[in-house]
């Protein structure tokens, strides 16, 4: 089991964090403590207004919310009252027994857990102290709980969640697999493997997995702290779930260990240039669409992330070679790689759709090619076109309508 605690100021966003997922039907509330009604009759205000009645008996104590998730393994198959017992006896080992909190099953991971809601100011406004509660309290519970309940045991493990497979590593489906487990698999092999110099190349080749590096808005706290996180995302590009602190995995791939990669893997993905400019010479010789180019490189492993504005507009373009694990812009190989130079050097230029447009592009083509052939297999079926078209006929007349006029014969002016 993993225990993880996240302390805050927020007991309304820690509420409806939760309450959201069980909207969604991506969570239920399996039980409460320290409350008059029954957990199933409580609404969101009865949920809240017990919590903030006693964070407001403290009001020097501004961090008041205690957001807490008990992690279980992959292999566990635990029913919803050995979770609500877990809870219990997790709560009553941390000191927490008396406090009125609310137990939530989520169902948005691989791997079975619960979060708790809390707060730690007290009956009497007393502030129970968070610092360094994991160590102290935190730790010992856990081992105590595995071994009480049969638990699969987290003890020598770096962490269930950071553990590096020596596997292939695969795109993460969020909900099917333990998503921390995958996305920390994930970019530990990324920042360790591949030569990337920029956070949006490191991004670039994260965004093939469905992962996701941010570094907040320029205002945040957690940029200009140079922060890192790790976040998954769906097939839209679309933030999902929670997500993960770059110090929190194993390798910290922090924002300053990355900007030393950056450095280094200048010079590490050197030799590979030229052998990426090769492939791509190879397949813009003869592709015809975005769409084409970009499937000839994916069968050599090659692949293309194209950036667009808001208004669909071009205006990048980065090449992921995988064999090589190198990524360069397009700019970067040289200027003839650039995304206008590839969209200039393709025939066919799409203004909507690239695959339906490449489409339409290749059926005008092959009708052109049979209507052609079919001309020439058949001189019979000339048309009024072709005459048109053609001004020469077979044997090297005009045809009749395009001939000289005729001279009228003058008609003689008879005097009678």
């Amino acid at each position: 089991m993993v225990a993880k605690i996240k302390s805050g100021k927020s007991l309304i966003g820690a509420l409806n964090y939760n309450e959201n997922k069980v909207k969604v039907g991506k969570a239920e509330l399996i039980a409460s403590s320290g409350y008059a009604k029954n957990y199933d009759t409580l609404s969101f205000y009865d949920k809240l207004f017990r919590l903030k009645d006693l964070a407001e008996r403290n009001i020097r104590t501004r961090t008041n919310t205690v957001h807490l998730s008990l992690n279980f393994d992959l292999t566990e198959k635990l029913d919803t009252d050995k979770l609500v017992n877990i809870a219990d006896e997790y709560m009553k080992r941390i000191g927490f027994e008396k406090q009125p909190y609310l137990i939530y099953q989520h169902f948005d991971a691989g791997h079975p857990h619960i979060h708790i809601v809390s707060t730690n100011i007290e009956t009497d406004g007393k502030r129970i102290s968070l610092h360094n509660i994991g160590e102290l309290k935190f730790e010992p519970a856990r081992k105590a709980i595995e071994i009480d309940f049969g638990l699969v045991q987290a003890s020598g493990k770096k962490n269930a969640f950071e553990q590096i497979e020596n596997l292939k590593i695969r795109p993460l489906e969020y909900g099917t697999t333990d998503s921390k487990r995958a996305m920390t698999n994930i970019v530990n092999e990324v920042a360790k493997s591949y030569k990337f110099t920029s956070l949006p190349e490191f991004n670039a080749i994260l965004s093939g997995y469905n992962v996701f590096v941010d570094r907040g808005s320029k205002e945040s706290v957690m940029f200009n702290k140079g922060g890192l996180h790790y976040w998954a995302i769906d097939k839209n590009g679309k933030k999902i779930g929670v997500p993960i602190k770059a110090s929190s995995i194993y390798s910290k791939p922090t924002l300053k260990l990355l900007e030393d990669r950056f450095k280094l893997n200048e010079y590490l993905r050197k030799p590979f240039r030229d052998k990426l400019k090769a492939k791509v010479d190879k397949v813009i010789a003869h592709a015809i669409s975005l769409e084409q180019f970009k499937n000839e490189l994916e069968k050599v492993d090659v692949a293309v992330v194209i950036r667009q504005n808001g208004d669909g507009r071009i205006y990048g373009i980065s090449y992921i070679d995988h064999p090589n694990k190198v990524i360069f812009n397009g700019s970067d190989l040289g200027k003839n790689y650039s995304a206008a130079a590839i969209l200039d050097a393709l025939p066919y230029r799409p203004a909507g759709n690239v695959a339906a447009s490449a489409e339409k592009f290749s059926e005008k083509t092959e009708l052109a090619k049979t209507g052609n052939n079919q001309a020439m297999s058949n001189p019979h079926s000339r048309t009024l076109l072709d005459d048109l078209l053609n001004h020469n006929d077979p044997n090297g007349n005009l045809p009749n309508q395009f001939g000289p006029k005729k001279k009228k014969k003058k008609r003689r002016n008879l005097n009678l």
